[in-house]
């Protein structure tokens, strides 16, 4: 008996496997499929043991399939297998192209089901103890992407760094000195800014700075994407970062003599 085309999209979550949903592990023990991303861990594979397991992973500047070819991947698969699970790094609705894959999958008359994953723009910084908003410090946060579809930096940060919001920039690495001269223009230099790197992972690497210093901070780690960057004065009321943050306060000036000048 053939079974029943369905996609449910799946968040993976921020990068450590027991960040998982119950629900996420559930339906991928029942898949048929499993697409999956560079940003998932792949030991959640092993909750899908029965499945036809294929890498779709996009990083920058190195696709294994676009996203049209990702679309109609799901679409093969559930009409040729039954269950596709989409697995996405993260939640697939932050900034994970999931309504694109839905719409195309809803077009050819498939079942759709959405699990919500733990989103990294919350949940890594949360791991260091930065609390993206807290009272006296910042009222609200703003999570803005560092490559729209056109490749260029998100329009939106301009208006961000105007308030005292905490900003988020995912996928932004690529752009650290545009972000860094938007908030410059706002003579914002001393505002606080974490980048954390592969967050909640045993690879995880974290670089600690303000405005004005985190380009060297990124030179002096040697920090890449996949990478969160984490903006404003919440920063420095981690406990688990605040040791760091005024080791740079304190020795400010050797930090520029060291690494500026």
């Amino acid at each position: 008996m053939k079974k029943q085309p369905k996609l449910t999209l799946v968040g993976a979550g921020p990068g450590d496997p027991d960040l998982i949903t119950l629900k996420g592990v559930k339906a991928l023990n029942q898949a048929d499929v499993v697409l999956y991303d560079a940003l998932v861990n792949e030991s959640l594979l092993q909750h899908a043991p029965e499945a036809k397991l294929l890498f779709v992973g996009k990083r920058l500047g190195c696709h294994a399939y676009t996203q049209d070819e990702i679309n109609q991947l799901i679409v093969d698969n559930a009409l040729s297998f039954g269950h596709v699970v989409r697995l996405k790094g993260g939640d697939p609705f932050v900034f994970g192209r999931g309504t694109e894959e839905l719409d195309y999958a809803e077009s050819f008359g498939l079942e759709v089901q959405i699990v919500s994953g733990v989103t990294s723009s919350i949940s890594v910084p949360a791991s260091l103890g930065v609390s993206l908003t807290k009272r006296k410090v910042a009222n609200s946060f703003c999570v803005v992407t560092g490559t729209t579809t056109d490749r260029t930096l998100s329009s939106d940060l301009y208006a961000f760094a105007k308030t005292s919001a905490t900003v988020v920039v995912l996928m932004g690495m690529s752009k650290l000195d545009q972000i860094v001269a938007i908030f410059k223009g706002e003579n914002k230099g001393d505002l606080p800014v974490a980048i954390i790197q592969n967050g909640t992972t045993e690879q995880e690497k974290i670089g600690i700075g303000t405005i004005d210093t985190i380009a060297a901070v990124v030179a002096e780690e040697a920090l890449s994407s996949p990478a969160i960057i984490v903006i404003g004065e919440v920063v420095k009321e981690s406990q688990k970062l605040r040791y760091f943050y005024e080791e740079l306060t304190i020795d400010n000036e050797v930090f520029y003599d060291r690494f500026i000048n």
